[in-house]
């Protein structure tokens, strides 16, 4: 983060202390918005968060800014819905300009198999209250001109589901404004502090051990993207995840404008317009498990050509600049909120491709359960518990995921 930026948000650094009543490591949107509902929602300030890196410096700067709440499980929908609404309030909340746009998203179809799966989303959505509606191939022509309903001959358009309230926001705002909103109520924020381990007195966490030297908490939250289960292992916790590599990139700017959100799941890929007129392009994970930041052509040729094959126009673009993060599936494909099991070591993680927009409500979420004790019931089904009770959440409701 250079200096005219850090005069802007008026970040307030410190040296870390001691001790904290709660620890959260990982300074990415997850770890600061816990710390910053903590201390907004619940007067919980006596907090650290500790980053590696610089703040935003893992997925939350990988991302794709995508907000959205058309999932395929009802819990999921709730969450999410839950989070998007969050996210139209938050600009209002922290004063700052997150560059959020409501844009509609459309997920379309190309067999009787995908029409089937987004009409039992729209479904879904409906009955959970997010709104989304099935168009048929008339109503999709007639709302994205730029793409080719044929599908290059291959791919057809049959109709798709959409979700109006789809949107999007920059990601470094988001990370900036959170971390702006904690500090200022007096949360400590520790750049380029890494955990090299966790302390126990008997069974219970009290604290860690960090490049910095050791920090006393009674609590520890574990907002870690990436190498979750690395630190898990030192408070001998098993998860079941498995970390993907996920690439994107961007193209240069595109004159006409694109005001919608596009996903397939059959072709396996995601695109928007940023503000600056990019068009932003994604897909699926890296099917080989890997801790690898290395972006490859092998991704962007395969998906440049499915891109192309349905929105023509993007042939006479060229790419602008690629890059790649890393994402914590777990084996249901859904998040993990909550305890652990180990008395004083509480995890955010399995955020797969679906992070990012997940920040507002899983942050208010996991400061109310680290205020009062309580899980939450919009968090509750998403609980490490569910994999011994044998209940998992299946949703492979992201293209990204397939």
């Amino acid at each position: 983060m250079n200096e005219f930026t850090e005069r802007l948000v008026r970040l307030r650094w410190t040296e870390p202390k001691k001790a904290y009543d709660v620890v959260i490591v990982g300074g990415g949107g997850h770890g600061l918005s816990t710390a910053y509902y903590l201390a907004t929602r619940h007067g919980i300030t006596n907090v650290a968060v500790l980053e590696a890196g610089y703040i935003g410096s893992g997925n939350s700067g990988r991302n794709t800014t995508v907000i959205r709440a058309n999932y395929g499980i009802p819990e999921a929908v709730r969450f999410y819905q839950h989070s998007l609404a969050l996210f139209q309030g938050l600009e209002e909340e922290t004063g700052r300009w997150l560059m959020h746009s409501t844009k509609g998203l459309l997920w379309l179809a190309h067999s009787v198999m995908g029409v089937r799966a987004e009409r039992a989303r729209a479904v879904v959505n409906t009955a959970c209250g997010a709104q989304t509606y099935y168009l048929d191939a008339g109503e999709v022509a007639s709302m994205l001109p730029q793409l080719d309903m044929s599908g290059g001959g291959r791919f057809p358009v049959l109709g798709a589901s959409y979700h109006p309230d789809g949107a999007t926001a920059r990601h470094d705002r988001v990370v900036w404004a959170l971390a702006e909103g904690a500090m200022g109520h007096g949360v400590h924020v520790h750049q380029r502090t890494g955990v090299t381990g966790l302390r126990f007195q008997g069974e219970r966490l009290i604290g860690v051990d960090t490049s910095a030297g050791p920090i006393d908490a009674p609590l520890v939250v574990s907002a870690v993207g990436g190498h979750v289960s690395t630190l898990a292992a030192m408070a001998g916790v098993r998860l079941p995840i498995r970390t993907h590599p996920l690439q994107a990139f961007v193209t240069n700017h595109y004159a006409p404008g694109f005001d919608k959100i596009v996903a397939s799941s059959e072709l396996l890929f995601y695109m928007s317009q940023t503000p600056r007129g990019e068009m932003l392009i994604g897909a699926e994970i890296d099917r080989q498990s890997s801790y690898s930041k290395r972006s490859t052509f092998d991704f962007l040729s395969s998906c440049a050509r499915r891109t192309i094959t349905l929105f023509p126009f993007l042939s006479g673009l060229k790419i602008l600049r690629q890059w790649t993060g890393i994402c914590d599936m777990s084996v249901d494909y859904s998040p993990i909120m909550g305890r652990t099991g180990v008395d004083g070591f509480l995890v955010t993680t399995g955020w797969g491709t679906w992070g990012f927009k997940a920040i507002p409500a899983a942050g208010e979420a996991m400061a109310e359960l680290i205020a009062t004790g309580r899980t939450p019931p919009l968090i509750a089904p998403f609980g490490l518990n569910r994999f011994a009770e044998d209940r998992p959440m299946a949703d492979r409701g992201s293209s990204g995921t397939h």
